[in-house]
């Protein structure tokens, strides 16, 4: 056999590790899962551009399984040069998402063991023999240990998923919300509340829960309560389609006792007569599992009734969905549903890349900010007299509207648009329906003739509006290019599944967390099929300073404290438009606007920000994000040029640079597109003045260093050297690039390379000496 030392990873799997796990009694087909990719990597932004950063991939070499998709342990395989234990901080990372109690490491001699339930007195992390792996029925033990599962609620914890076949499985963290959700009901806990942040796929995690229960007939009639129509009738069709006949949604105001699973709008289940209160119809103990999506909006004025609902069922198991658990001193989510069973946040879909990342626009009006005091006995456009004081930010389209001031806030959000793409799907959220209506109005003009084109360009989207509403399915569609432009103030803050969404412009005045994380959500949606991968936000009101505050993707903090009577849901006494349950919009009432239009305005600042990998906002281009990633793999210039004439191919290079997420193609639309890798490289990072690839072709025909090739030979290096010239080293890489032309008149690729240059061993000794020309070191400098 081969030096144990010399056998690569895969081979110390294959011939030690694997046969180790299968003699302990595990599964191959079932039990054990090999190169596991758990996380894709954050998408990494700067300027138009973005890549993903893949050295930041999260990829398990072993996920263990008692039963199908019920995971229990990892295992972190090294090369035999390295320690037993040298995976074990990644296994531990691997273990800590995953939810589970036992990670391994091993190099092929023995295993390294880390027990999160080691009884008291005995060692936490061990090594053992291979031949001593535990058995699936030990590790499961552990498992139901560490989560506190007993023999009794054994059965219903092992309930599969769902699988269609198609081999579509759901993500770790919807496997942990599924997961801590189901051992909770198996626990008997009747109020649960799971966190996921919005574009995580709440729907499709809630099937899953819902599809375990009812198979193992812990719930045999579920009602899921949603609050959109469109929701509603997608779900129907999409996620909880494997329910086929034995679900229904709940219309003509009738419960139908014949169903099993049963979709429910807050609106037609309840209303403010009595006669409304069609749940009343059942009995109270009709649903045995109530989920109620998006339950932070359940505590609005304008519609309580919700509570009514899950009182009235309130032996029924109740689960609340939320991206953003509401806590004010008048309302909480945490003291009606507990804390939550399972929470992902915005900031680690990011990271994992699971969501789009952010870049922000801030952009100071100069009104907002030095404010605007009228002169004296000044008049407004309607003829009133103006109050004469100092308005500010906080009074602009509140108070006080300068028409020139909408006009420069549309001139800028389509200036942005036209710089990038003007079909891009975006939200302008405003003050009110009011200023909704002058901003649809004011980038109708600032677009111009493709408004003029398309009517539906920009719509108003709000509660008043039956013809913009009408468009909100249109808007939401991938598939549907009108409307673009959507202007709306509440209607789109939540429960819009804009995938497409790439800009989201702030012109409002946001004071609540709550609100601001259900507008955000609108963009963090990846769509890898219409090339959304990041997302912009326009802040023209300060509202992203929300992002400084520890609360926006902190642990929440009940603030609530209820009396001894306290409903533990009350209606919220301010009566705020920030969680209305029907996403209406609503006017300030009882407020004079003051309308001016001749007072001029200008932006006195602008900046552009963007996430950096600590999840906050930095300062930084393009460039110096790869420079920074650069010289994290090539400390100097020595450094990079040693590996780069060391490299059999280049590509292992730019490889390697794409992982961190540097594109040497974006890095050229910076400098120049005549460059080639190696002067991008060299330039951008360590500021060598950059040679353009014909430059660097034409030096090494000058040196006529090929006088040693036969003609035949010297037409091929000729060629390769075009090659290079036209389209970069990576072209001349490819032994495919001896089909085409003029290499094809000279031979065929085997001809050129068996008979031209003797064999394949000194056709690949000529292109790196080729390239060793092209890229000699004395020309960088």
């Amino acid at each position: 056999m081969e030096n144990k030392k010399e056998l690569s990873e895969r081979d110390i799997e294959n011939i030690y590790i694997t046969p180790a796990v299968i003699k302990a009694g595990w599964e191959l087909t079932t039990q054990i899962r090999q190169n596991v990719t758990l996380t894709p990597g954050p998408v990494i932004v700067r300027g138009e551009m973005s890549a993903r950063n893949k050295k930041k991939k999260k990829f398990a070499d072993y996920v263990l399984s008692y039963k199908p998709g019920t995971r229990i342990a990892v295992i972190e395989s090294k090369e035999n040069s390295l320690t037993v234990s040298s995976g074990m901080q990644q296994a531990l990372g691997y273990a800590d998402i995953l939810g589970v109690p036992s990670a391994f490491s091993s190099n092929g001699d023995a295993f390294a063991e880390h027990n999160k339930v080691a009884e008291e007195g005995k060692d936490i992390e061990s090594e053992f023999p291979l031949d001593n792996f535990p058995s699936p029925e030990e590790l499961w033990k552990r498992y139901k240990k560490f989560h506190n599962i007993d023999d009794k609620q054994e059965e219903l914890v092992l309930e599969p998923y769902y699988a269609d076949g198609s081999g579509k499985e759901p993500r770790y963290y919807q496997v942990e919300a599924i997961n801590r959700t189901i051992e909770a009901v198996a626990r008997g806990q009747n109020r649960i509340l799971l966190v996921m942040a919005t574009g995580t796929g709440k729907t499709y995690t809630t099937f899953q829960i819902i599809w375990r229960l009812w198979k193992a007939r812990a719930a045999k009639r579920i009602l899921f309560l949603v609050d959109r129509n469109i929701l509603a009738d997608q779900t129907l069709v999409n996620d909880f389609k494997p329910f086929g006949s034995v679900m229904t949604k709940i219309k003509n105001r009738k419960i139908d006792p014949s169903y099993e699973i049963h979709l429910g709008l807050y609106q037609a289940l309840t209303g403010p007569a009595e006669e409304d209160k069609i749940f009343k119809t059942v009995s109270r103990d009709f649903f045995d599992l109530i989920v109620i999506d998006e339950c932070h909006r359940g505590s609005a004025a304008e519609d309580s009734s919700w509570r009514e609902i899950l009182s009235y069922f309130e032996n029924a198991v109740q689960i609340g969905l939320t991206a953003t658990p509401k806590e004010t001193e008048y309302v909480s989510n945490l003291t009606y549903f507990n804390e939550p069973v399972y929470t992902y946040t915005l900031k680690q879909g990011i990271q994992d890349g699971f969501l789009a990342p952010y870049k922000v626009v801030k952009i100071d009006i100069d009104r907002d900010v030095d404010g605007w005091t009228p002169p004296e006995g000044m008049i407004d456009d309607l003829g009133e007299a103006v109050e004469k004081r100092t308005y500010n930010q906080a009074d602009m389209d509140r108070v006080l509207v300068l028409n020139q001031r909408t006009k420069l806030v549309a001139k800028r959000v389509m200036q942005l648009l036209n710089a990038t793409n003007p079909m891009s799907k975006t939200i302008i959220f405003c003050e009110d329906i009011d200023h909704a209506e002058r901003m649809r109005k004011a980038i109708v003009n600032a677009a111009g003739k493709i408004a003029i084109d398309n009517p539906k360009y920009v719509m108003r989207i709000t509660g008043d509006s039956v013809e913009g509403k009408a468009e909100l399915d249109n808007f939401i569609d991938p598939e549907s290019k009108f409307p673009v432009i959507a202007t709306t103030s509440e209607l789109m803050t939540t429960g819009v599944d804009a995938k497409t969404c790439k800009l989201i412009v702030l012109d409002k005045t946001i004071r609540s967390m709550t609100m601001f994380k259900q507008i955000i959500g609108r963009g963090t949606r990846i769509d890898e099929e219409f090339n959304k991968f990041f997302f912009t936000i326009m802040d023209f009101k300060k509202a992203t300073e929300h992002f400084k505050d520890p609360e926006f993707d902190g642990e929440p903090v009940v603030v609530y404290n209820p009396k001894p009577d306290d409903d533990p849901v009350p209606p919220d006494p301010k009566g705020d438009d920030d969680d209305d349950i029907t996403g209406d919009d609503f006017s300030e009432t009882g407020v004079r606007k003051i309308i001016v239009s001749g007072v001029a305005v200008k932006i006195k600042n602008e900046r552009i920000e963007y996430l950096g990998e600590d999840g906050k906002l930095i300062t930084e281009s393009y460039k110096d994000f790869s420079v920074k990633k650069i010289k994290e793999e090539f400390a100097s210039l020595n450094d990079f040029l040693r590996n780069w004439n060391d490299a059999s191919k280049k590509q292992v290079i730019i490889d390697l640079l794409e992982e961190h997420g540097v594109v040497l193609e974006n890095l050229a639309e910076l400098v120049g597109k005549d460059y080639g890798d190696f002067d991008l490289i060299c330039h951008i990072a360590f500021g060598q003045p950059p040679l353009t690839r014909r430059e660097r072709a034409n030096n090494v025909k000058k040196r006529n260093y090929f006088t040693k090739y036969g003609d035949k030979a010297k037409a091929v290096i000729d060629g390769l050297l075009e090659m290079y010239a036209d389209k970069g080293v990576t072209s001349i890489e490819n032994a495919k690039v001896l089909k085409l032309k003029p290499f094809s008149d000279i031979g065929t690729p085997m001809e050129i390379i068996n008979e031209v240059f003797s064999g394949k061993e000194k056709y690949e000794q000529a292109i790196k000496e080729l390239e060793n020309e092209l890229f000699k070191q004395g020309k960088t400098a």
